[in-house]
């Protein structure tokens, strides 16, 4: 073959040669490939597992990342997917001339199915949708038959009650179907992000007619004698604990061992955000509101209470052992 001499060291009697020098240099017309906008044809030369050695022309090799083959896969076999020599299209998305580097990317040449999602199912679409997989924290479901993209939906978006979260994902399984309403579109980073409980109603609401020191008629579902006492206000489907230090004013009867479960007990809103969803019921602050009333209304003072039937009996049982 004919080669060029491009070296040649009479001290260690060795000559250096190219093939590829007889042939004039692509990067000088480099230029004449566009950026990000037209697509080329590219020829698969080597499989690595980052990702694929390909070239646009003789001597013009280029670097296909395995996080440009695909939107929707991340880490994809690539020698499952392509071979030597197969023809490829593909769109330039950097050039270096000084490295004599140039990176091209295949899932470009391809419409992103992440924007096609956005158009056809945009933020507030409510939609059936099924399970594919699952972690400890979280369920991936896909939109009706777009397979290839996975949805995510956190475990603290499944359901308005929170309890038990891990109880609740365990009872899914691959190909359970259940209502989502798409929350976030990330079309860059490839995510979307669905809830369950932005289809259902928000059993919050019983509060939106409540105030505070307001007393409401619960149904005891358990009771911890450490913990205290977990409720379910009567028409409402949420269920809210009580602290032991909120179950009397007297600390002996403050004993959550009180109850069983199934008992119905009069409580009061002690504290009531709607914007932060927060609610705190407490059996000692209904107490303390009832008894201010009956203070009120016989009467408050040191005196108060000496109008009563025998509320004299003590003094005079007094006067008398004096005197004896």
């Amino acid at each position: 073959m004919d080669l060029k001499v491009i070296s040649v060291d009479l001290e260690k009697l060795q000559v250096g040669t190219s093939l590829k020098r007889l042939k004039p240099d692509p990067f000088e017309h480099i230029s004449n490939y566009e950026l990000n906008t037209k697509k080329y044809t590219a020829t698969v030369d080597k499989i690595m597992q980052y990702g694929i050695f390909c070239s646009l022309e003789p001597g013009l090799s280029c670097l296909l990342h395995a996080t440009e083959v695909s939107y929707t896969q991340k880490t994809p076999d690539l020698k499952k997917l392509y071979r030597v020599g197969q023809k490829i299209e593909v769109v330039i998305t950097e050039i270096n001339k000084e490295k004599r580097r140039v990176a091209i990317s295949h899932r470009l040449t391809k419409e992103n199915p992440f924007v096609t999602f956005a158009k056809n199912f945009p933020v507030g679409t409510v939609s059936e949708s099924t399970v594919i997989n699952y972690n400890e924290y979280a369920l991936f479901v896909t939109i009706e038959d777009i397979k290839e993209i996975h949805c995510f939906l956190h475990v603290n978006d499944l359901s308005f009650d929170t309890n038990n979260n891990e109880e609740k994902l365990k009872k899914f399984k691959r190909g359970d179907k259940l209502r989502v309403k798409v929350l976030e579109i990330q079309t860059d980073q490839q995510k979307i992000r669905v809830g369950s409980k932005q289809t259902q109603i928000d059993p919050f609401d019983w509060f939106k007619n409540k105030k505070i020191n307001q007393a409401i008629t619960c149904k005891v579902i358990s009771s911890n004698s450490k913990k205290g006492l977990v409720v379910k206000p009567e028409g409402c489907d949420m269920e809210l604990p009580i602290k032991k230090s909120a179950i009397a004013i007297n600390p002996s009867d403050a004993r959550p061992t009180r109850w069983v479960g199934g008992e119905k007990v009069d409580v009061a809103v002690a504290e009531l955000n709607m914007k932060l969803r927060k609610v705190t019921l407490s059996i000692k602050l209904l107490e303390e509101i009832q008894r201010n009333e009956a203070l009120k209304k016989y009467g408050v003072g040191e005196g108060s209470g000496k109008q009563l039937p025998f509320s004299q009996l003590s003094d005079k049982i007094k006067k008398k052992t004096k005197e004896k």
